[in-house]
């Protein structure tokens, strides 16, 4: 339903951008037929000299919009390749349909739970519709600028800080869906929208650095109280295994000398079994 919906919103300003162009295509009046026709025998009389200004060439990622007596002449643009115009009564503007890149200039922006950052952004867009670029808007390319700056303010003005730097995805979804909109109308496609950096105050960084830290250091303290508790756990069912033959403990004594010896320490340990020294102690 809601592709249904924007396809249905993508076909009405499909037709209010014509009915604005049918509007500029109106008759030119008898005195506006009569100067086209002198036009034409001009051309026709100098014939060999006038051949070299009605020609006109526009490469293939360009379309020209021709006025004729200050009116747009056809729905479509011409191009790309040659095309006709009479030099005396028609002007024509060059269209440039390739994608084009800016960058969105760092906006101080206040969020929506009171915190100043600094965000900027790319923008792409191309021209879809040449005669509306020119016919609708004074500059296409400039009015677009402008218009991403203020959207970005609004897009993330309503943003908390944890979502604008989580979501960055959605909120270039968002900031495109706008702007494509604003813009359909002036003949313009917002392709994508993406979001560079996020400044955060230098007050801030070192607030959520200081809470990251203790975090990880609550992190590490439980870690070692787990490990702790693990060790007590094996250290006592060891000692049950130990109580069960007397020798073992006797072997664990030889096991701990073989390491020290191992080291090659001038110290010497003699262990002494706790029955002689409890016999020592009763005296």
């Amino acid at each position: 339903m809601e592709m249904e919906g924007h396809m249905e919103s993508q076909k009405r300003r499909g037709r209010s951008n014509e009915d604005l162009v049918s509007e500029r295509t109106g008759a030119l009046g008898c005195v506006g037929w009569t100067i086209v026709i002198l036009s034409g025998m001009f051309v026709v009389l100098l014939f060999p000299l006038t051949i070299w200004f009605c020609f006109r060439i526009v490469q293939e990622y360009e379309r020209a919009v021709i006025f004729r007596l200050g009116r747009i002449t056809d729905r479509r643009p011409k191009g790309p390749g040659i095309f006709f115009i009479l030099p005396c009564t028609d002007s024509f503007v060059k269209v440039d349909l390739r994608t084009v890149s800016f960058d969105i200039p760092p906006q101080e922006i206040l969020t929506k739970d009171s915190v100043t950052i600094s965000v900027d952004g790319v923008v792409y867009f191309r021209v879809s519709d040449p005669i509306a670029s020119v016919a609708n808007v004074s500059n296409a390319d400039f009015s677009t600028r402008l218009l991403a700056q203020t959207t970005l303010r609004n897009v993330l003005g309503t943003k908390n800080l944890a979502e604008v730097l989580s979501d960055r995805e959605g909120i270039a979804h968002s900031m495109q869906s706008n702007l494509d909109e604003a813009t359909d109308h002036w003949g313009i496609k917002v392709e994508r929208v993406e979001i560079k950096d996020v400044k955060l105050p230098h007050q801030l960084q070192r607030a959520m650095a200081a809470e990251a830290e203790a975090a990880r250091e609550a992190r590490a303290k439980v870690i070692a109280a787990e490990g702790e508790m693990n060790a007590s756990r094996a250290l006592k069912e060891a000692s049950l295994v130990i109580a069960e033959s007397p020798s073992a403990l006797q072997l664990r004594y030889l096991q701990t000398l073989n390491t020290i010896a191992a080291e090659k320490n001038s110290t010497i340990i003699f262990p002494l079994p706790m029955d002689v020294l409890s016999h020592f102690m009763r005296k």
